[in-house]
């Protein structure tokens, strides 16, 4: 949910301003990524393309997936993930995966307590292995990297960023926030390209 809407009309200024904010070159770089996408979700034949391609891009991490048209409680039981939602949140997910080390990935929902579209909201949040300060800065990796993996697949990462709320306290925290998460992942190496400015393309 966005905490603060921006009308379409508005929209091209604050992102403007947000990149004016931007003084770290790689974080420039990401964000220019993310901008040249759509800031509407797909629909129809186009989203189940972006569904089939998020699950690909999972599958080759070597995450498991569950069977079409099986019921899951969690988009992670700690044992696959639910291929029956849309792109980004299966890109979301993967992100999780990929920064959850190995007993946190045998946990439901990564033990990061329940999410937005959990179902056994008791379960996930028995399950919470992290204090809520780290619990928030995981999320905020993994919103940012499955963003960049939605850009570098040519699908609607800026929907998925002003849906995830980078804009909010867009001329104080945004874009110091979006250059400290940046640099984690960097850190990490799961940005790189040259001189790691920029996101590996996924072909």
């Amino acid at each position: 949910m966005i905490l603060t809407p921006i009308s379409p009309a508005q929209l091209d200024a604050a992102l403007d301003r947000f990149a004016e904010q931007l003084a770290d070159p790689a974080a420039a770089a990401a964000f220019a990524r993310i901008r040249a996408t759509s800031a509407d979700r797909a629909q129809g034949s186009v989203a189940e393309k972006h569904r089939r391609a998020a699950l690909a891009w999972a599958r080759s991490l070597g995450i498991a997936v569950h069977p079409p048209g099986m019921r899951c409680a969690f988009n992670w039981d700690g044992a696959a993930l639910d291929g029956d939602t849309e792109a980004y949140v299966i890109l979301h997910e993967a992100a999780h995966f990929v920064l959850a080390p190995p007993e946190r990935r045998r946990l439901v929902d990564f033990g990061l307590g329940a999410g937005p579209d959990t179902r056994d909201r008791a379960a996930a949040d028995r399950a919470a292995a992290l204090p809520i300060a780290e619990r928030d800065e995981e999320e905020g990796a993994a919103s940012l990297l499955g963003i960049l993996w939605e850009a570098a697949l040519r699908q609607p990462a800026l929907a998925s960023f002003l849906d995830q709320n980078w804009l909010e306290g867009l001329d104080r925290s945004a874009a110091p926030h979006f250059m400290r998460v940046l640099q984690r992942l960097r850190t990490l190496g799961l940005v790189d390209g040259e001189a790691a400015l920029q996101m590996r393309e996924i072909r």
